[in-house]
């Protein structure tokens, strides 16, 4: 079975009794007691009973312009907030939000789903109402394969048992659910007392005891251990065990493309991300050298290990996630990932004595970054300008493509505290990103990196940071097109070409907020100071890049797979 873990503690506070509550509410109150604040959606007539029930409530909803749209703020703000909620209607609006619930799937997001769906008594004789397809239960089985759970509300007395048991899993896996709600049932009173009882789960004492004790032997005999911490850090909050770890060890840390930001990238330990052969080769050697790697919640995809170009010895490594624990050749069975750094933090380590070498503490004492007035813009310089304005109340948002690659040359000052679908790669997912960002961290200044292809498909979402008073700056980086893809795949291709827009001109557009065409590194420089100082109003700055400028990520990225992308 899947072992799980919750850093959550919130829950209790629905083991009360919840007497004369409709379906409806004890929804409401149960999104609560988890700490969501904002419900991200689109209404529809199968739902707006339940949406009039939300706006009556403390949670505050927001509305959004498409709602895949909806999704990636849900997403966003459960990465920063601890969990997110996405209200949609039946079919038209549940299928639309699919794709980014795949993605929140796939990155360990917990966003819960809420469809509206045709009442019980409308589905008597199997009916052609709008929005169906094929049978009623259609989208309740889309949805069983991008959540962990997924439930539909259809019986009064099961419905509260249905729901604790749909939000205890998004808490404990960090993964999504689905809940379907026929519109008959939001205001059905179940006809019996119902108090919470959240399931336990009972953990291999001597199988955690015995992993760690086989952990601490091998970080004794070490004499170049590194940690590689992952997402999963993040996500289920255990930064301050990774930490503790590192501290008394005085092992370094690297960290994942996904995992970027899982710790403060100024903390002395950090060396950089790791990347295989398409990172940073002072980086990669050090990790690849290590005789013991500490692989911490950290995901092996493709991106995060190079395109598959990493050289991790398997001998060498402990291997350690939420839902694994392998140390070389040894698997261990029902141990969570906290319990398992818990215990070996109380063990007697030994520090060791790894040296970081000069070449690669980049983030630090770096020199001072110095404007070329009318030097045309380039990305890579572009984030070194960036980088002087980050701070601790900075939210990074970096879409796919080079906003991602270009963006790990950031350095960020506090934890989880840089997004992006690295994983997933979903195009599109920044913009909107912001808004559940905005909602998460409304002290915090958010920036987003996106592509103008990227931007294109989900740039109306600006609407909404304007609706809603948001004041993000967004960074159009225009280079006319499917910039990665050419890197990918060698020739001129007319399909990576897209139709120009002015993107600085948004704001007239929408009624809000203000914008900047910028070729050059001083009027980049001008344009990224004003809007830094402005926090009434969204910002777009388009930044119109060199021909065929890249960062050298994407190039190296693009050596790796180009064999792969033609069929080689």
């Amino acid at each position: 079975m899947l072992k799980a873990e919750s850093n959550h503690n919130g829950a209790a506070e629905s083991r009360r009794p919840m007497a004369n509550l409709s379906i409806g509410e004890y929804l409401i109150r149960r999104l609560s007691d988890y700490g969501i604040e904002h419900l991200f959606g689109i209404p529809g007539d199968y739902v707006l009973s339940f949406y009039s029930m939300l706006e009556q409530s403390r949670l505050k909803v927001i509305g959004c312009t498409r709602e895949d749209c909806a999704g990636y703020a849900a997403d966003a703000y459960a990465r920063l907030h601890g969990m997110g909620a996405v209200c949609v209607t039946y079919s038209v609006g549940g299928l639309s939000v699919c794709n980014s619930i795949a993605g929140a799937y796939a990155e360990k997001s917990p966003v819960v789903v809420i469809s509206g769906a045709p009442g019980m008594n409308e589905r008597k004789n199997n009916p052609l109402l709008h929005h169906k397809v094929r049978d009623f239960r259609t989208q309740l089985e889309v949805f069983q394969k991008v959540t962990i759970d997924a439930v539909e509300l259809t019986d009064p007395l099961t419905a509260f048992a249905d729901i604790d048991r749909a939000l205890d899993a998004a808490d404990r896996f960090k993964r999504p659910v689905y809940i379907e709600l026929p519109r008959d049932m939001v205001h059905a009173v179940p006809p019996i007392t119902h108090s919470f009882r959240q399931p336990t789960w009972e953990p291999d004492v001597k199988a955690i005891d015995e992993a760690a004790a086989e952990t601490a032997q091998r970080i004794a005999a070490a004499e170049r251990p590194v940690i590689v911490a992952g997402v999963e850090l993040h996500r289920f909050g255990l930064q301050n065990q990774l930490v503790e770890l590192a501290e008394r060890t005085q092992i370094p840390i690297a960290t994942t493309i996904l995992g970027k930001s899982v710790i403060s990238e100024h903390h002395p330990l950090f060396v950089g991300l790791y990347e295989g052969a398409i990172g940073r080769n002072e980086v990669t050697e050090f990790v690849e050298q290590s005789d013991l790697i500490l692989l911490l919640g950290t995901f092996m995809t493709d991106i995060n290990l190079g395109i598959y170009t990493a050289n991790l010895d398997l001998d060498k490594c402990v291997y350690a996630t939420s839902e694994a624990l392998q140390i070389s050749h040894h698997h261990f069975h029902n141990v969570a990932l906290g319990e398992f750094l818990d215990r070996l933090n109380s063990l007697d380590l030994k520090p060791t004595t790894r040296t970081i070498p000069d070449a690669i503490t980049f983030h630090r004492d770096r020199e001072p970054f110095e404007i070329e007035p009318t030097a045309p813009l380039r990305i890579s310089r572009l984030m070194s300008r960036l980088n002087t304005c980050l701070d601790l109340d900075t939210v990074v948002i970096a879409d796919v493509g080079d906003a991602l690659f270009a963006a790990t040359e950031l350095v960020t000052h506090d934890r989880g505290e840089f997004l992006s679908p690295a994983y997933y790669t979903s195009m599109g997912f920044s913009v909107p990103a912001a808004v559940g960002a905005a909602a998460a961290r409304p002290d915090h200044r958010v920036v987003v990196l996106v592509g103008d292809g990227a931007f294109q498909m989900t740039g109306c979402e600006l609407s909404t940071l304007v609706r809603n008073g948001c004041s993000p700056i967004v960074i159009v980086l225009d280079n006319h097109g499917y910039g990665t893809e050419r890197y990918l795949q060698a020739g001129d291709w007319e399909y990576n070409e897209i139709q120009p827009w002015a993107y600085h001109k948004m704001p007239e557009l929408l009624g809000g907020g203000k914008g900047f065409l910028v070729d050059t590194e001083a009027e980049f420089d001008a344009a990224l100071s004003s809007a830094w100082d402005d926090r009434s109003q969204p910002t777009i700055i388009q930044a119109r890049l060199v021909e065929n400028d890249a960062s050298e990520t994407l190039k190296r990225l693009g050596e790796r797979m180009g064999e792969k992308v033609a069929g080689r």
